[in-house]
């Protein structure tokens, strides 16, 4: 390809070095995957007390409770047979329960395609040496969509919905009410999607998420192009997503409606999709209605819901790298306002700081005439560039 053959030899070994990475990445999580220890859950039976079952579902017996419809202060040692659950129901919530078990894998290919976001955005993207008369050649979208065919493909449907970063932040706020039966793992999850998200500008939400990597690529479609070029007010998209965020602590502490436990996000998770399991019809919605906006809406349910979309955004403050303006070069034609396909890059250009979620899809970086925007270190001068 033209593009790979215009980048430095230097970048030539970034590149290599980087899919070996990766490679080497994902073949020690291949490795320490444990096996899956399915025995335990099919032995399960209605003869079974909750304090039985739930260690072999990997919950508490609060969480399994709530799951069963029962009371927080339901007897946990009584089998579930003489607390009136029938066998479906039983079926039901243990095969919700197992799909939400993490695979040890999904960290690792999590971490191998955020370093190749970071790379591809920081040294391979545009050819050492290139003019900026040649910039429109900068950043082709195929490395992009290809990581984000990945995304979907391995970190979605081959791997399940679990972990995922909507899950990270979730499970860590229930963790809190004794709905996750290990602290220390819920803790360690969230840090670690955060510090994905924290390395390179919400790297892990614009390059590996599978359910934001698919709504990526519908919105990627050449379709309603007049549509797409009218974005969504950040100030609005925030205030539901934020204010949702803020109900689900309320109620899942019962400091609304005075019962801990209430997960709002259960009844919109998206990710149930990569397990094909649909528990409620308002999940099917949440999927259905997302997917359908995105081709003309970008990411319509990371702006609008995602609980981790809140959590990252806020984090973003926090960013090591990210897109950089060097005002002492911008002359503020709006060429990166309106590449990008939300308000990220004029809120920059304005200099505020909580300005819209920035996704690093690389969109701006090639359209500058004055080679004003880059992604950068926060650590480097932003007109510094690399040889």
């Amino acid at each position: 390809m033209s593009y790979l053959r215009s980048l430095s030899r230097r970048q030539h070994v970034w590149l290599a070095a980087t899919l070996l990475s990766m490679i080497a990445i994902v073949a020690a999580g291949w490795i320490l995957e444990p096996e899956p220890d399915e025995a335990a859950a099919v032995s399960l039976t209605l003869e079974m007390s909750i304090r039985q079952i739930a260690p072999a579902l990997g919950t508490t017996g609060l969480a399994l409770a709530k799951e069963l419809d029962l009371p927080r202060s339901v007897a946990k040692d009584k089998p579930l047979g003489e607390l009136g659950i029938d066998p479906q129901q039983f079926d039901e919530v243990v095969a919700h329960l197992l799909s939400h078990r993490p695979t040890v894998l999904k960290y690792y290919v999590f971490t191998a395609l955020t370093l190749f976001g970071l790379v591809w955005l920081m040294r391979l993207g545009r050819p050492d040496g290139s003019p900026v008369a040649e910039r429109k050649t900068w950043y082709p979208r195929w490395p992009y969509l290809a990581a984000l065919t990945v995304a979907v493909g391995l970190c979605g449907f081959a791997l399940g919905k679990s972990p995922n970063p909507m899950e990270g932040a979730v499970k860590l706020l229930k963790g809190m009410v004794g709905l996750q039966p290990s602290i220390p793992a819920v803790v360690w999850a969230f840090v670690f999607f955060i510090a994905l998200a924290v390395v390179g500008n919400k790297l892990i939400c614009g390059w590996a998420c599978p359910f934001g990597a698919l709504q990526e690529l519908l919105y990627s479609l050449p379709l309603l192009k007049r549509i797409k070029r009218r974005k969504l007010p950040f100030a609005l998209t925030n205030l539901i997503r934020g204010g949702l965020f803020v109900l689900m602590v309320l109620l899942l502490f019962g400091l609304v409606g005075g019962k801990k436990g209430y997960v709002v996000y259960h009844f919109m998770n998206p990710f149930n999709l990569f397990a094909l399991r649909f528990e409620t019809l308002s999940i099917l919605l949440t999927v259905i209605i997302a997917l359908g906006l995105a081709l003309a809406v970008y990411r319509p349910f990371c702006q609008l819901i995602c609980p981790f979309g809140f959590v990252s955004w806020l984090a973003e403050r926090l960013s090591l790298v990210r897109v950089r303006i060097d005002h002492s070069r911008c002359n503020t034609c709006g060429a990166c306002a309106r590449a990008c396909p939300l308000s990220a890059a004029a809120d920059k250009i304005e200099g505020k700081h909580f300005g819209a979620d920035c996704y690093s899809c690389a969109r701006c970086l090639n359209v500058c005439p004055q080679e004003a925007i880059a992604y950068r270190s926060v650590f480097a001068p932003p007109s510094d560039r690399p040889a």
